[in-house]
């Protein structure tokens, strides 16, 4: 399944300055656990901040000009077709975790997603999850984090579609 993976303030904020503009425990401890044993795509940006690879993760890096080191459990991929190639052949999900291009252009193919609601309102904020993404999902399941965090599950409608017929 691919399924994206998001925290996002009020206003779909998801990055300032080329980070993200908060830190909450409760959130990276969930997205940690949800994504362990999972492949993760991400754009070269988002790749460059994190300080090593994603462990315990297949981490894919999607970028049509940049180089990275080889390591293990890195992958440098140039276009969302061979991502999705890549997917076809692996044995657990695909998680897409930004940034903004990269949900972007994955869009049309995700099936699920997760999203953490930030209570915020990021003043600069330059980067968003793309207008109207959960167009076309349901909510399936929200949670509390913690005392400030909600998280929600929405599953595609497409998905809902397919497995009636």
């Amino acid at each position: 399944m691919i399924i994206g993976i998001v925290a996002a303030d009020r206003n779909g904020a998801i990055g300032k300055g080329g980070k993200l503009p908060w830190h909450y425990s409760a959130d990276m401890k969930f997205f940690k656990e949800t994504t362990m044993g999972n492949a993760c795509v991400m754009g070269y940006r988002t790749w460059q901040t994190l300080k090593k690879p994603l462990p315990n993760r297949l981490n894919i890096v999607l970028s049509r000009n940049s180089e990275i080191e080889a390591q293990d459990s890195v992958m440098l991929l140039r276009d969302v077709e061979s991502v999705l190639s890549t997917a076809k052949d692996l044995k657990c999900d695909l998680f897409v975790i930004g940034g903004e291009q990269v949900y972007r252009s994955f869009l049309p193919y995700i099936e699920q997603w997760i999203v953490t609601e930030v209570p915020l309102t990021v003043a600069g904020a330059d980067a968003f999850v793309p207008e109207n993404y959960l167009e076309g999902f349901k909510l399936a399941e929200s949670r509390r984090l913690d005392e400030e965090l909600m998280v929600s599950f929405y599953n595609s409608l497409r998905r809902d579609q397919k497995s009636d017929n």
